[in-house]
């Protein structure tokens, strides 16, 4: 089987695209050959790759509710397929669909108060969609937009990770912060070599190993 990302959330404007997008360019960069699935009917991600004049990787649009049936068509030889799934809020059927599919669940999360609180209910969507899987996923909170680039052992992200691992949430080490370098990326050619997405994928791909 092919390794399988999907960034999730509740809300949009969390940074699922983002993410998407540059991690499939780290996988690429890794010498792991990914499609980008996009889910999501803004078809952000797939624009993104017009606007930039294509990607080094194939990017379909799947904005339907039986993702999980229909990837492996466009599938080939691709060694991971990573997911800009959408909104549960708004697109229920559709994320809970890549869900189905994705072995691992990727939820991007600003180290905010108020995304703090979102997370309650996304653990229980988590849960629900566990019970229809063959086999469970694993899921895991990737704190993005964080406050500075060193990782500090203080202050709101440090915070932030606390209180989510405290409440039962896997945390990755690698967090995404907040640069212009990420967030003014849309619609640009995408150049990953040493950005925290490359650390991204390298955490992602032994977490694959080891599971």
């Amino acid at each position: 089987m092919p390794l399988s990302y999907a960034f999730v959330n509740l809300k949009p404007g969390v940074g699922k695209t983002t993410s998407a997008v540059w991690l499939a360019h780290a996988l690429h960069e890794s010498g792991i050959s990914p499609l980008l699935v996009d889910s999501d009917p803004a078809s952000s991600a797939l624009r993104w790759s017009e606007l930039a004049g294509g990607f080094p990787f194939p990017v379909i649009a799947l904005p339907v509710g039986d993702v999980h049936r229909r990837v492996n068509d466009f599938l080939g030889n691709r060694q991971a397929v990573v997911f800009d799934a959408p909104q549960l809020e708004d697109h229920a059927r559709i994320a809970r669909s890549v869900m189905r599919y994705a072995s691992e669940w990727l939820v991007p999360v600003t180290p905010a108060p108020i995304e703090l609180d979102r997370m309650a209910p996304i653990g229980g969507e988590m849960g629900e969609l566990q019970s229809l899987r063959a086999k469970p996923a694993r899921a895991a909170v990737l704190l993005n937009r964080t406050n500075r680039p060193d990782a500090t052992r203080t202050g709101p992200d440090a915070d932030a990770r606390e209180a989510l691992t405290e409440r039962g949430f896997d945390v990755l080490s690698t967090h995404i912060p907040r640069l212009d370098l990420y967030a003014q990326s849309f619609g640009s050619p995408v150049g990953v070599k040493g950005s925290a997405y490359m650390d991204l994928a390298e955490e992602l791909i032994k977490r694959q190993d080891q599971s």
